[in-house]
């Protein structure tokens, strides 16, 4: 039990403990995969019994599902930002692009949850449709009503990518995927990369001056 353990209360070691629980299990899940992870193992990373982990998830598949539930929970403070964004329609639209990469490909937790999802998926397509329903969706949704706006206001002109913000957003998701399987051997300049996709979205969706 490390120090600060003691200094905690049990209540408020109990009210800790699925918590524990859940961030040990992603570990597992994300390093051996959801058929070769043992709940035992789970519980060895906090030095708990098997038992103690069945108390509060009664099977692995629960555990499994809750873990996922458990990892997408920040997503709801990347709603809280993308209400807070500021400026013309351009730049809402750049710090609304930067907030998804930052959140897709530059959070290690966020990028291993799509690992899991392209490895269990069939298996668990409910975990598909809740990451797609909580965090994908909403910047979808946010993108086209920032864009929708950007048009009416006239800075931004009636195009194809008007009307297709999962094109403005895929760049996100390609990077995510890049860092997850080429990351060790062919590292990409994120910067660089990031700033060449904003720069062509902005291009091509600014009204064109006559």
């Amino acid at each position: 039990m490390s120090a600060m353990e003691k200094k905690l209360s049990r209540a408020e070691q109990k009210a800790r403990r699925p918590h524990e629980i859940l961030d040990a299990a992603f570990e597992e899940f994300v390093e051996k995969g959801y058929a070769a992870t043992r709940v035992e193992d789970v519980a060895a990373r906090i030095g708990v019994t098997k038992g103690t982990v069945y108390l509060y998830f009664p099977t692995k598949e629960a555990l499994f599902e809750a873990t996922i539930g458990h990892v997408s929970a920040p997503f709801e403070d990347v709603r809280a930002s993308i209400d807070a964004l500021q400026g013309s329609h351009s730049d809402r639209l750049r710090q609304l692009l930067l907030l998804g990469y930052d959140k897709l490909a530059g959070d290690r937790k966020t990028r291993e949850l799509l690992r899991l999802q392209l490895a269990e998926g069939s298996r668990f397509p409910n975990i598909i449709d809740r990451h797609y329903g909580e965090f994908i969706a909403p910047l979808l949704d946010a993108v086209r009503a920032l864009i929708e706006q950007g048009v009416a206001s006239g800075e931004f002109h009636q195009g194809a990518a008007a009307s297709m913000p999962e094109v403005v957003i895929s760049s996100a998701i390609h990077l995510t995927i890049w860092k997850l399987i080429f990351a060790d051997r062919n590292p990409i300049d994120e910067a660089t990369f990031i700033e060449a996709h904003i720069d062509l979205v902005l291009n091509g969706l600014l009204a064109r001056r006559r």
